[in-house]
């Protein structure tokens, strides 16, 4: 699970030392083990907020782990053309290399560490798919792909696309030296992620070496999700066992408490976490497929203008063999 990664965690900035007796640690108020299914031509995933309230996520729709798989020559799949509107993706790959293109102009190949940033506000049509040579040679994929909502106001939004290099994440430790966080998007401490964002929220990657602690400040108006790419640890100052695929959602507080296991697995030698909060918007969702709207009657709109080519062209250069998909539903 390379990602971004240093030499030396000490050289790093680090977190403020956080004093137990007085921080309000936030419970765990929900473990969720997630479903495993498959996505877009058949690549694994499984759905991290699968039987999460949404309330208890918003800010956030849906997440879905891509692989950990190793894929033979042949073997490595995508996602055809499809539309979107209402929300953003946010791609992020760990290990292998995705392409992505939109019909608005944006796109290019992501790699280890590297996040794709993706505005369909008033709606877009994307594709993404391996690139041609790791089809041919197979290879280790493993990424992630979070959905976050857009509020009433910019859901008609005009399309925009970031693509954010793993290098550009900010980098800091713990006082120990026994964790690595990198801040994609938001802050965390005082230390500000690259990624622009429309709904304020903050996307951590964090890598906690066997046996060490993570005490992580976090504002007490986002919620907090904490779920595990993998290895083996505890959440809460109650330490409530986690591991690989597994979601806890947090109760009100201002800090995180994860541990790693003293003992991880050989394939997973450190426990790895992908870090989420937000401001909740606390607006109705209509979601359906591709679309993330207010209203039932936006939603029937969404599709009406998909159908009439309204959120895009598919360029012609790159139209795929097509056997008359329908929109996936993510």
């Amino acid at each position: 699970m390379p990602a971004i990664t240093v030499d030396d965690v000490l050289v790093l900035p680090r977190l403020s030392q956080l004093d137990p007796a007085t921080t309000e640690f936030r419970a765990v108020r929900r473990l969720i083990t997630a479903p495993s299914g498959f996505e877009g031509e058949g690549f694994p995933v499984r759905r991290a907020f699968a039987g999460v309230p949404l309330t208890e996520l918003d800010p956030f729709i849906h997440l879905d782990q891509m692989g950990e798989v190793d894929y033979a020559p042949g073997e490595p799949k995508g996602t055809p053309w499809h539309p979107h509107r209402g929300f953003e993706t946010v791609t992020y790959i760990i290990d292998g290399v995705f392409d992505h293109q939109d019909s608005n102009g944006g796109g290019g190949s992501i790699t280890n560490g590297d996040t794709q940033w993706m505005t369909a506000g008033a709606g877009i049509l994307h594709i993404e798919k391996p690139p041609e040579h790791l089809v041919v040679s197979g290879g280790l994929f493993h990424g992630l792909q979070l959905w976050v909502n857009l509020p009433r106001a910019k859901k008609m939004s005009p399309p925009r696309y970031q693509d954010i290099r793993g290098r550009e994440a900010s980098l800091l430790t713990t006082p120990d030296g026994g964790a690595l966080i990198r801040v994609i998007a938001g802050e965390v401490d005082g230390h500000q992620g690259p990624g622009t964002t429309h709904t304020p929220i903050t996307i951590a990657h964090v890598t906690l070496q066997p046996g060490a602690t993570l005490d992580l400040p976090w504002r007490s108006d986002y919620n907090a999700l904490v779920y595990v790419l993998g290895g083996r640890g505890t959440v809460g100052t109650d330490r409530r066992p986690v591991h690989t695929g597994q979601l806890a959602v947090h109760g009100p507080g201002e800090a995180l408490r994860v541990t790693a296991d003293a003992k991880q697995d050989s394939h997973t030698p450190a426990l790895d976490l992908y870090v989420m909060g937000g401001e909740p918007i606390r607006e109705p969702i209509a979601h359906y497929g591709p679309f993330v709207m207010n209203t039932r009657q936006e939603l029937v709109q969404a599709f009406e203008d998909y159908q009439a080519g309204r959120l895009g062209v598919i360029p012609a250069e790159r139209v795929p063999h097509s056997g008359g998909e329908q929109p996936p539903v993510s």
